[in-house]
């Protein structure tokens, strides 16, 4: 392989910079010197901090797994569970100080950049859509109960994960992760009554023998 070009080498030393210093805590200066390559050379490949940010960002959602949605080896949730376990099991080998870059990005800038708004829009839209699939291709399967629409469900998911994200910052523990999946795969995305009572039944019949 070649040698990573400037390019390549500051938009990975950005996600770094970005998540451990935030935007507005990063100067060029300091994604320059991540990067290995002279200040100079900024301007050359990036109009501004905001276009680093976001294809930084690109590379972020092609990196975080979002690929095992589509697995259609796996169910339904089991592909929903991994894909939100991968992406937890990133924030605690970081000890909890990291989380969606997404989210942090978007909660920094979104009011001041109006482009990155945009594309944030955009990205947490294809991301809701992913999971809205899975969810709807459960409830097909009659694993989940059909009374709430998919993609209202897969945005609230969304939402809830990203406040879980949130609170783990705080916290720096297994928490709000412990207390996503029971609330999302214990009540929000359980099975419906009819599909629980034969394995409830199952069980029942196992203890009597």
């Amino acid at each position: 392989m070649g040698r990573p070009s400037v390019r390549h080498k500051l938009v990975d030393a950005a996600l770094n910079v970005f998540e451990v210093h935030g935007f507005n805590g990063a100067s060029v200066q300091d994604l320059t010197d991540a990067a290995g390559v002279p200040k100079g050379s900024f301007y050359n490949h990036f109009d501004s901090k905001e276009k680093l940010a976001l294809e930084a960002l690109q590379v972020y959602i092609a990196r975080n797994g979002i690929e095992v949605l589509h697995d259609e080896k796996l169910a339904p949730l089991a592909r929903l569970r991994r894909h939100f376990r991968a992406n937890w099991k990133t924030m605690k080998d970081r000890g909890y100080r990291s989380g969606c870059f997404l989210g942090s990005l978007s909660s920094e800038i979104a009011d001041s950049h109006e482009t990155s708004r945009a594309e944030f829009g955009r990205l947490f839209h294809l991301w809701s859509t992913a999971i809205a699939s899975v969810i709807a291709e459960a409830q097909t399967q009659g694993a989940i109960a059909t009374t709430a629409d998919a993609k209202v469900l897969a945005r609230f998911v969304l939402h809830a994960w990203q406040g879980t994200l949130i609170r783990a910052k705080v916290v720096r523990g297994d928490q709000p992760y412990d207390d996503f999946v029971a609330m999302v795969f214990g009540t929000l995305l359980a099975p419906p009554p009819a599909a629980a009572a034969p394995a409830q039944a199952s069980k029942s019949a196992l203890r009597r023998k």
